[in-house]
């Protein structure tokens, strides 16, 4: 009932609830005999899925190695030709014409057609095309030799698409930076006119493209670093920090006179470079400032310290030098430290015009298996920052260990859309014996796979209302679970949170405290698990307390959740196709488009059909093709026969004045299977169907396939009885009070000591309105907001939204308090008020005086060294298997543009007698 009076809804609740009169009693007594109760086998139920998904990131992984084997074969037969003209079709100039209309240079006509698979963009499925960073010159002689020796992966695109048609898009990032994409689209730059876009900066890329890695970057803070010298320097430390991932650890140190870490709270240790930790870097890196003499010796010490004594991703290990040149003696430290095995790797970033100690920056990159650049400009960095990935990369190339990686979930940027995606990958060589020893890296190849469509194959009416499953990474961080809230509102806009592909299991499943789950997860074991949890039904505040939960898990990332009592059984009923055809065509009747009944993404044909035109297409033979989930297609069937009186009942009551009174707008029914039958007793002239899914419902668009607020907030209610439900807006993380009037506090707990049991829950994934003058470099960890408003407030301006950790009060109505009074004391005077309960409802009548209900919090302390050990605090985590560190055949002689630097004494003692003068 969505609306209506109180004597309208006991007069409905007489009648329905009057067992011999409802039809959908009656018609199920009929069918009875054919209904079966089993109980769900979870462990059987994972491995299906774990099995089902397997198959389908098989099929992604095959298509990218027939990539990877093309490109290989393609540059092992292409001569590089330095004065090759090449016209491709650029994806910012194709369709462009010059005054006179005729094409652009490197434009030209490409047909674009929008398609249903590729979020309704413009595409042509008939050819790739090429995307080029603004800062990447389109004409540049590696450019277009890449461009043409690529052509030849057009015909693989096409094919691999035949092949799977569920394929999504389909790429190779050259090691150049050009970006070829299949199909092709127009690319769209930003309101500047610029495409940043870098696919070398992609995680997908730089995962592929090299092993784990510790990274210590250490800068100079010396005063001759001040002015343009310093903005080079931070924006080369930002970028380095862009190439990092999940599997990375990383530390900054800042030298001048001393050494000092730009986080004292990561002092002597690794972090793991995820996003908070890159971002919190970020912060701390702007606030920089120089003065005093670079001795960068004792930097250099308290870098290798660290990288022997700790351990981190236990594979690659480098020292990030970024400095003007000014150094004293360094040798040594190399000496002691680094030799004869050369086990850390040294990168030199030389910043600034002068060249004057070139020398000896080169050197130490040189004599450290390292790589040494020149970076005089900001326009430098990108490019000059990549060539340390293309180092690390040489022992995997030599050996040709083609590893395929998955990556962490992320927003997908070719279709501009907040669609969560992960990657498969896998790096392309060059196969030619000449540039054996070098390593040279071509680039890498790939392709998305939509996590929604991974996430369907856990099909969630198996699960039950309140069942669910959930992926996660080897680092425990979540890629799919039905609490994960990647995105935020700013105004009007949806944008994704910091750090939205950073969440770990453990701030969802909270409940877990010992990390029972979690570590048992990341390990990769199997077996169940039982947890008493809160969990939310609603985006407010409203929540209940589940039973005990079964947890079952598989291989290293999925898990599933199945509640005891509904969710722990399943029926079916089977009853004839044509009988149960002929309801499912009812008008009153539709089921959820949101889920997959019928598999209509694979032809071309099918994808403008809606989930119930596939199915009667399906069940009438017309689409004998289609693949359907004959298992839910089953029930389907069942639920239309059973519930098909309804239509008839509802019309009766609707004809029939006296039995309806105003004010009941509809009526609706939902079962398991996602059938939803409805009528409308308003507005009969706009009889649209409704959705099972709601729009709030549909607000979380990652969890598509579950079921409704309305039916999960009824399935636990007591069978005859009335739920009244009202949405809220979302309010949790606000970070501001909202308010119309304050009940003081102790009258506030007059009224939930009689009525609730208050419980303590916490949003590890809130977005809290922080002062834009009051923001410290390192995001809140923990912000306690007040999160039961009652009215809306203007966002102050200078306000911001950062992430942060909240706790917020729930309460859990005590059924057996029928009703209840007390005395208010309120100044002066004293008000009494009564708690009555609304029987065979949720509802509760309270009566004089009219109060509003607010739980104010009084933010929680949380002293400096509470706050740094949860900031070094590691999680257990699961390395990556493969490691390519070394080759003995690798060629250490190429280290930019220098070869090795046998620093004599007499050049050593001339260095540092030119130190002596200049300083």
């Amino acid at each position: 009932i969505q609306s209506g009076s109180l004597s309208t809804v006991r007069k409905i609740e007489n009648t329905v609830t009057n067992e011999p009169t409802v039809p959908v009693f009656k018609k199920y007594k009929e069918v009875e005999g054919m209904v079966k109760i089993e109980e769900v086998d979870g462990e059987e139920l994972v491995k299906k899925f774990a099995e089902e998904m397997e198959e389908m990131l098989g099929r992604k992984m095959k298509s990218v190695k027939r990539l990877a084997e093309a490109a290989e074969d393609a540059d092992l037969y292409h001569e590089y030709n330095e004065t090759l003209e090449f016209e491709y079709f650029n994806s910012m100039l194709i369709n462009s014409v010059d005054e006179d209309g005729n094409s652009v240079s490197l434009g030209g006509e490409f047909p674009l057609e929008k398609n249903e698979h590729f979020d309704k963009l413009p595409v042509n499925t008939q050819l790739s095309n090429i995307q080029v960073p603004t800062n990447v010159y389109n004409r540049d002689p590696a450019i277009l030799n890449g461009a043409y020796m690529s052509e030849a992966l057009n015909d693989v695109f096409i094919d691999n698409f035949k092949k799977d048609p569920t394929l999504t898009w389909q790429y190779f990032g050259s090691a150049t930076g050009f970006f070829r994409l299949y199909p092709g689209i127009q690319w769209i730059p930003d309101e500047n006119g610029v495409v940043t876009f870098d696919c070398r900066n992609r995680n997908w890329y730089i995962q592929a493209a090299t092993s784990p890695k510790d990274v210590i970057i250490v800068v100079d803070v010396s005063g001759s670093m001040k002015g343009l010298r310093l903005t080079i320097a931070k924006h080369t430390i930002n970028t380095i920090l862009d190439t990092l991932g999940e599997n990375d650890f990383v530390n900054i140190i800042a030298y001048s006179d001393y050494v000092r870490y730009v986080e004292p709270c990561f002092k002597g240790t690794l972090v793991q470079a995820d996003l908070d930790n890159r971002e919190h870097f970020k912060l701390l890196i702007e606030e920089l400032h120089v003065k005093g003499e670079g001795k960068v010796k004792k930097a250099m010490k308290e870098s290798f310290k660290i990288l022997n004594e700790v351990c981190g991703s236990l594979c690659n290990q480098a020292i990030m030098l970024i400095t003007d040149g000014a150094m004293e003696d360094f040798q040594d430290v190399f000496e002691e430290f680094n030799w004869p095995e050369r086990r850390v790797r040294v990168f030199t970033y030389l910043i600034g015009r002068e060249v004057t100690f070139a020398e000896n920056v080169k050197w130490i990159a040189c004599n450290n298996k390292g790589y040494y650049t020149h970076v005089s400009t900001l326009a430098d960095v990108q490019e000059n920052v990549m060539e340390y990935l293309h180092v690390l990369s040489r022992p995997m190339v030599i050996n040709h260990d083609h590893d395929i990686i998955w990556t962490e979930a992320y927003m997908d940027t070719v279709a501009q859309s907040l669609l969560l995606m992960t990657s498969v990958a896998m790096p392309v060589f060059s196969k030619k014996k000449e540039t054996l020893s070098h390593g040279i890296l071509l680039g890498v190849v790939g392709t998305d796979v939509a996590l929604k469509e991974l996430m369907r194959l856990v099909s969630r009416y198996k699960l039950g209302v309140h069942g669910y499953g959930y992926l996660l990474t080897n680092n425990g961080y979540i890629l799919s679970h039905p609490d994960l809230r990647p995105l935020y509102k700013e105004g009007k806009k949806l944008k994704p949170k910091p750090n939205y592909n950073s969440v770990d299991l453990a701030e969802v499943e909270w409940e877990d405290t010992e990390e029972k789950l979690r570590t048992a997860m990341v390990k990769g074991e199997t077996g169940t698990m039982s947890l008493d949890v809160r969990t939310s039904v609603d985006k407010g505040v409203t929540r209940f307390i589940l039973p005990i939960t079964n947890v079952f898990f598989m291989f290293d990332s999925l898990g599933i959740v199945l509640t005891r009592g509904y969710g722990q059984y399943i029926f079916t009923g089977n009853v004839s196709v044509e009988e149960g055809l002929h309801d499912l065509m009812a008008p009153d009747l539709t089921i959820a488009n949101e889920w997959t009944y019928c598999e209509t993404d694979i032809d071309p044909a099918h994808r403008k059909l809606s989930q119930l035109q596939a199915v009667v297409r399906y069940l009438t033979g017309k689409e004998p093709d289609l693949e359907c989930d004959g298992h839910l297609l089953q029930q389907t069937l069942f639920d239309a026969v059973v519930t098909a009186p309804m239509e008839a009942y509802w019309t009766a009551l609707m004809l029939n004045t006296s039995g309806m009174e105003e004010g009941v707008e509809t009526a609706f029914l939902g079962t398991r299977s996602g059938l939803l039958r409805f009528q409308r007793y308003t507005g009969m002239e706009k009889r649209t169907a409704k959705s099972f899914l709601t729009s709030t419902d549909k607000e979380n668009m990652f969890t598509l396939d579950h079921f409704p607020v309305w039916y999960r907030r009824a399935s636990d209610y007591p069978a005859g009885q009335f739920l009244y439900y009202m949405p809220r807006q979302e309010t949790r993380g606000s970070g501001e009070i909202f308010t119309d009037e304050i009940l003081p506090e102790e009258q506030h707990h007059v009224l939930l000591c009689v009525c609730f049991l208050r419980v303590s829950l916490f949003d590890y994934q809130a977005m809290c309105k922080m002062n834009s003058h009051s923001v410290s470099s390192a995001r809140p960890l923990l912000s306690v907001c007040t999160v039961y408003s009652l009215s809306s407030a203007h966002k102050k301006r200078g306000d911001i939204l950062q992430p942060c950790d909240t706790e917020y009060p729930s309460f859990v109505y005590e059924p057996s308090v029928k009703e209840t009074n007390s005395i208010i004391k309120c100044g002066r005077c004293q008000k009494m008020f009564v708690v009555q309960q609304i029987p065979e409802s949720n509802l509760l009548m309270l009566v004089k005086p009219l109060l509003l209900l607010l739980l104010l919090l009084d933010p929680a302390v949380h002293n400096a060294s509470v706050k740094c050990d949860r900031m070094r605090y590691q999680k257990i985590r699961r390395r990556p298997e493969s490691c390519h560190a070394y080759h003995a055949q690798e060629n250490a002689n190429d280290c930019g543009g220098a070869s090795i630097i046998s620093l004599s004494a007499s050049l050593f003692l001339t260095c540092l007698s030119f130190l002596a003068l200049v300083s």
